[in-house]
């Protein structure tokens, strides 16, 4: 299992603590310091589309009324911390932040 977020961000942190708990291997990648491919960042565009950026932090606010207007693919690239997170890949599946219904069927999931 993978979760793809900041090393900075506490719902990265709850999410990682969380499943490890559970016995869950975890490994956790810091999008900033390990950027994602294009192709990363294409799957997850197509399984979470607009979602995939949050438009609620000082981070995406300043951007640039340009950036704004362009695709998810180039405003993550401008600014990685707009990604919404965390990104959890278990398997197959991606899961997008760390809400009540993420956590519970990551709860119900096979341990891989």
């Amino acid at each position: 299992m993978v979760i793809y977020g900041l090393s900075t961000c506490s719902e990265c942190r709850k999410a990682q603590k969380a499943l490890e708990a559970e016995g869950r291997d975890v490994s956790f990648r810091d999008i900033r310091a390990e950027p994602l491919s294009e192709a990363e960042l294409a799957e997850f565009i197509t399984e979470f589309g607009d979602r995939l950026v949050d438009r609620s932090t000082n981070d995406y606010r300043a951007l640039s009324a340009w950036q704004k207007a362009s695709e998810v693919d180039a405003q993550i690239a401008a600014q990685p911390k707009v990604m919404a997170r965390p990104v959890v890949r278990d398997g197959d599946r991606l899961y997008l932040g760390w809400d009540a219904a993420v956590q519970a069927a990551l709860s119900d999931a096979p341990t891989r």
